[in-house]
Protein backbone atom coordinates (compact mmCIF):
# COMPACT_ATOMS: atom_id res chain seq x y z
CA UNK A 1 0.00 0.00 0.00
CA UNK A 2 1.00 3.58 -0.76
CA UNK A 3 2.37 5.36 2.62
CA UNK A 4 -0.12 7.59 3.90
CA UNK A 5 3.06 10.05 5.01
CA UNK A 6 2.76 10.81 1.18
CA UNK A 7 -0.51 12.52 0.81
CA UNK A 8 -0.87 15.74 2.09
CA UNK A 9 -3.43 16.44 5.23
CA UNK A 10 -6.98 17.71 4.21
CA UNK A 11 -9.80 16.93 1.50
CA UNK A 12 -7.77 18.16 -2.34
CA UNK A 13 -6.32 16.24 -4.11
CA UNK A 14 -2.71 16.51 -3.81
CA UNK A 15 -0.67 18.03 -6.80
CA UNK A 16 2.47 16.95 -8.63
CA UNK A 17 3.09 19.42 -11.21
CA UNK A 18 5.94 18.40 -14.53
CA UNK A 19 6.67 20.66 -16.89
CA UNK A 20 9.06 20.23 -19.87
CA UNK A 21 9.58 20.23 -23.19
CA UNK A 22 9.13 17.32 -25.69
CA UNK A 23 10.59 14.68 -25.83
CA UNK A 24 11.74 15.18 -22.20
CA UNK A 25 10.07 11.21 -21.02
CA UNK A 26 6.96 13.93 -19.38
CA UNK A 27 4.72 11.53 -20.49
CA UNK A 28 6.19 8.43 -19.61
CA UNK A 29 7.94 8.83 -16.24
CA UNK A 30 4.87 11.21 -15.03
CA UNK A 31 2.67 7.58 -15.30
CA UNK A 32 5.09 5.25 -13.57
CA UNK A 33 5.41 7.85 -10.61
CA UNK A 34 1.71 7.78 -10.59
CA UNK A 35 1.37 4.25 -10.50
CA UNK A 36 4.52 4.33 -7.80
CA UNK A 37 2.42 6.86 -5.70
CA UNK A 38 -0.85 5.48 -6.11
CA UNK A 39 -1.89 8.75 -8.17
CA UNK A 40 -4.02 9.67 -10.92
CA UNK A 41 -2.28 11.22 -14.07
CA UNK A 42 -3.43 13.86 -16.00
CA UNK A 43 -1.89 14.40 -19.71
CA UNK A 44 -2.48 18.04 -20.18
CA UNK A 45 -1.07 17.45 -23.87
CA UNK A 46 -3.71 15.37 -24.85
CA UNK A 47 -6.60 17.74 -24.53
CA UNK A 48 -4.59 20.19 -26.86
CA UNK A 49 -4.06 17.45 -29.41
CA UNK A 50 -7.19 16.53 -29.08
CA UNK A 51 -8.86 19.79 -30.11
CA UNK A 52 -6.08 19.70 -32.98
CA UNK A 53 -7.90 16.76 -33.82
CA UNK A 54 -11.12 17.96 -33.44
CA UNK A 55 -10.93 20.94 -35.56
CA UNK A 56 -9.00 19.09 -38.27
CA UNK A 57 -12.12 16.39 -38.66
CA UNK A 58 -14.01 19.79 -38.83
CA UNK A 59 -12.22 20.90 -41.93
CA UNK A 60 -10.77 24.20 -39.78
CA UNK A 61 -6.94 25.83 -40.36
CA UNK A 62 -5.87 25.25 -37.01
CA UNK A 63 -3.60 28.50 -37.69
CA UNK A 64 -6.88 30.57 -37.59
CA UNK A 65 -6.67 31.60 -33.95
CA UNK A 66 -10.55 32.43 -34.48
CA UNK A 67 -11.76 29.12 -36.08
CA UNK A 68 -10.14 27.44 -33.36
CA UNK A 69 -11.80 29.27 -30.46
CA UNK A 70 -14.81 28.82 -33.05
CA UNK A 71 -14.60 24.79 -33.19
CA UNK A 72 -13.33 24.74 -29.72
CA UNK A 73 -17.38 25.83 -28.30
CA UNK A 74 -18.67 22.74 -29.04
CA UNK A 75 -15.37 20.27 -28.18
CA UNK A 76 -16.82 17.64 -25.74
CA UNK A 77 -13.93 15.79 -23.91
CA UNK A 78 -13.10 13.32 -21.76
CA UNK A 79 -9.76 11.65 -20.23
CA UNK A 80 -9.09 9.24 -18.12
CA UNK A 81 -6.55 9.74 -14.87
CA UNK A 82 -5.48 6.19 -14.45
CA UNK A 83 -2.33 5.35 -15.84
CA UNK A 84 -3.11 1.88 -15.87
CA UNK A 85 -5.90 2.10 -18.46
CA UNK A 86 -5.29 5.30 -19.93
CA UNK A 87 -8.21 6.99 -23.01
CA UNK A 88 -9.01 10.03 -24.76
CA UNK A 89 -12.16 10.78 -25.63
CA UNK A 90 -13.75 13.29 -28.22
CA UNK A 91 -17.73 13.22 -27.09
CA UNK A 92 -17.91 9.38 -28.53
CA UNK A 93 -14.60 9.00 -30.38
CA UNK A 94 -11.76 7.25 -28.78
CA UNK A 95 -9.17 9.34 -30.15
CA UNK A 96 -6.07 8.03 -27.67
CA UNK A 97 -4.12 7.13 -30.57
CA UNK A 98 -5.56 9.30 -33.31
CA UNK A 99 -4.06 12.50 -31.25
CA UNK A 100 -0.92 11.23 -31.81
CA UNK A 101 -0.69 11.14 -35.48
CA UNK A 102 1.79 13.44 -37.50
CA UNK A 103 -0.91 15.52 -38.97
CA UNK A 104 -2.29 16.32 -35.30
CA UNK A 105 0.88 16.81 -34.13
CA UNK A 106 1.87 19.27 -37.30
CA UNK A 107 -1.67 21.14 -36.19
CA UNK A 108 -1.14 20.98 -32.28
CA UNK A 109 1.02 24.72 -31.79
CA UNK A 110 -1.99 26.73 -33.47
CA UNK A 111 -4.38 25.69 -30.87
CA UNK A 112 -2.02 25.90 -28.00
CA UNK A 113 -1.35 29.35 -28.72
CA UNK A 114 -4.86 30.74 -28.57
CA UNK A 115 -5.19 32.65 -25.00
CA UNK A 116 -9.28 31.89 -24.88
CA UNK A 117 -8.41 28.88 -25.61
CA UNK A 118 -5.70 28.16 -23.23
CA UNK A 119 -7.59 29.62 -20.46
CA UNK A 120 -10.79 27.74 -20.92
CA UNK A 121 -8.61 24.20 -21.07
CA UNK A 122 -6.88 25.27 -17.50
CA UNK A 123 -10.57 25.73 -15.95
CA UNK A 124 -10.83 21.98 -17.17
CA UNK A 125 -7.68 20.64 -16.11
CA UNK A 126 -8.11 22.52 -12.64
CA UNK A 127 -11.66 20.89 -12.52
CA UNK A 128 -10.12 17.31 -13.51
CA UNK A 129 -8.07 17.43 -10.33
CA UNK A 130 -10.03 18.20 -8.01
CA UNK A 131 -13.10 16.10 -8.77
CA UNK A 132 -10.66 13.46 -9.56
CA UNK A 133 -11.62 11.12 -6.29
CA UNK A 134 -7.93 10.79 -5.89
CA UNK A 135 -5.20 11.30 -3.04
CA UNK A 136 -2.71 12.97 -5.98
CA UNK A 137 -2.18 13.48 -8.97
CA UNK A 138 0.28 13.86 -11.51
CA UNK A 139 -0.03 16.67 -13.67
CA UNK A 140 2.49 17.00 -16.80
CA UNK A 141 2.08 19.49 -19.66
CA UNK A 142 4.01 22.95 -20.71
CA UNK A 143 2.74 25.55 -18.39
CA UNK A 144 1.81 23.43 -15.43
CA UNK A 145 4.23 24.39 -12.56
CA UNK A 146 3.72 28.07 -13.50
CA UNK A 147 0.01 28.63 -14.59
CA UNK A 148 -2.34 25.74 -13.92
CA UNK A 149 -0.81 24.58 -10.77
CA UNK A 150 1.40 27.47 -9.53
CA UNK A 151 0.70 26.44 -5.76
CA UNK A 152 1.28 22.70 -6.13
CA UNK A 153 3.23 21.23 -3.42
CA UNK A 154 5.89 19.69 -6.20
CA UNK A 155 6.70 21.42 -8.79
CA UNK A 156 9.17 19.89 -11.59
CA UNK A 157 11.12 20.63 -14.59
CA UNK A 158 11.67 17.81 -16.73
CA UNK A 159 15.11 18.10 -18.99
CA UNK A 160 17.05 16.97 -21.09
CA UNK A 161 19.63 17.93 -23.86
CA UNK A 162 17.87 18.62 -27.69
CA UNK A 163 19.89 15.68 -29.16
CA UNK A 164 18.74 13.46 -26.28
CA UNK A 165 15.08 14.50 -26.63
CA UNK A 166 15.38 13.47 -30.45
CA UNK A 167 16.55 10.64 -29.98
CA UNK A 168 14.10 9.54 -27.62
CA UNK A 169 11.60 10.66 -29.34
CA UNK A 170 12.88 9.07 -32.55
CA UNK A 171 12.84 5.32 -31.07
CA UNK A 172 8.83 5.82 -30.06
CA UNK A 173 8.03 7.01 -33.48
CA UNK A 174 8.82 4.10 -36.08
CA UNK A 175 6.66 6.39 -38.82
CA UNK A 176 9.70 8.95 -39.41
CA UNK A 177 12.94 8.67 -40.00
CA UNK A 178 15.40 10.00 -37.48
CA UNK A 179 15.67 13.28 -39.41
CA UNK A 180 12.19 14.17 -39.51
CA UNK A 181 11.09 13.46 -36.06
CA UNK A 182 13.89 16.03 -35.04
CA UNK A 183 12.79 18.43 -37.30
CA UNK A 184 9.55 17.73 -35.80
CA UNK A 185 10.74 17.99 -32.38
CA UNK A 186 12.46 21.70 -32.89
CA UNK A 187 9.69 23.28 -34.64
CA UNK A 188 7.31 21.99 -32.12
CA UNK A 189 10.08 23.54 -29.15
CA UNK A 190 10.32 26.76 -31.17
CA UNK A 191 6.62 27.29 -32.15
CA UNK A 192 5.58 26.20 -27.97
CA UNK A 193 8.57 28.55 -26.77
CA UNK A 194 6.15 31.29 -28.57
CA UNK A 195 3.15 30.73 -25.76
CA UNK A 196 4.93 29.25 -22.47
CA UNK A 197 8.86 28.81 -20.99
CA UNK A 198 9.04 25.50 -20.73
CA UNK A 199 12.69 25.51 -21.17
CA UNK A 200 13.54 27.25 -17.58
CA UNK A 201 12.50 26.60 -14.15
CA UNK A 202 11.06 29.44 -12.57
CA UNK A 203 11.60 30.40 -8.78
CA UNK A 204 10.49 27.30 -6.57
CA UNK A 205 10.68 24.34 -9.80
CA UNK A 206 13.25 21.71 -9.19
CA UNK A 207 14.56 20.81 -12.47
CA UNK A 208 15.45 17.12 -13.41
CA UNK A 209 17.93 16.60 -16.36
CA UNK A 210 17.19 13.12 -17.59
CA UNK A 211 20.30 13.46 -20.17
CA UNK A 212 22.19 11.22 -18.12
CA UNK A 213 19.82 9.06 -17.02
CA UNK A 214 18.02 5.78 -18.02
CA UNK A 215 14.34 6.06 -17.07
CA UNK A 216 13.92 4.35 -13.67
CA UNK A 217 16.88 6.20 -13.14
CA UNK A 218 14.60 9.50 -14.11
CA UNK A 219 11.85 7.96 -12.52
CA UNK A 220 13.14 7.89 -9.00
CA UNK A 221 15.26 11.13 -9.10
CA UNK A 222 11.27 12.79 -9.66
CA UNK A 223 10.26 10.68 -6.54
CA UNK A 224 13.36 11.85 -4.83
CA UNK A 225 12.03 15.44 -5.47
CA UNK A 226 8.41 14.45 -4.22
CA UNK A 227 9.84 12.69 -1.12
CA UNK A 228 11.55 15.59 -0.10
CA UNK A 229 8.64 18.24 -0.34
CA UNK A 230 6.47 16.09 1.02
CA UNK A 231 8.43 14.95 3.75
CA UNK A 232 7.73 11.39 2.64
CA UNK A 233 9.50 8.33 3.34
CA UNK A 234 12.24 6.21 1.48
CA UNK A 235 11.20 5.69 -2.09
CA UNK A 236 11.86 2.12 -1.70
CA UNK A 237 8.73 2.29 0.81
CA UNK A 238 6.36 3.48 -1.95
CA UNK A 239 4.16 1.07 -3.92
CA UNK A 240 5.82 -0.46 -7.17
CA UNK A 241 2.49 -0.39 -8.76
CA UNK A 242 1.97 -2.73 -11.48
Amino acid sequence: MTDPAITKPGSDPVVVAIDGPAGSGKSSVSKQVARRLGYGYLDTGAAYRALAWHALERGIDTSDAASVLDVSGDFDYAISLDPDAYWVRVAQTDVTDAIREPRVSEAVSGVARVPAVRESVNVLFRALVAGSGRRGVVVEGRDITTVVAPDAPVRILLTAAPEIRAARRSAEVTTQDAAAVAAALHQRDASDSAVVDFLTAAPGVEVVDSTHLDFDQTVDAVLGVIQTALGAPAVDSLQTGA
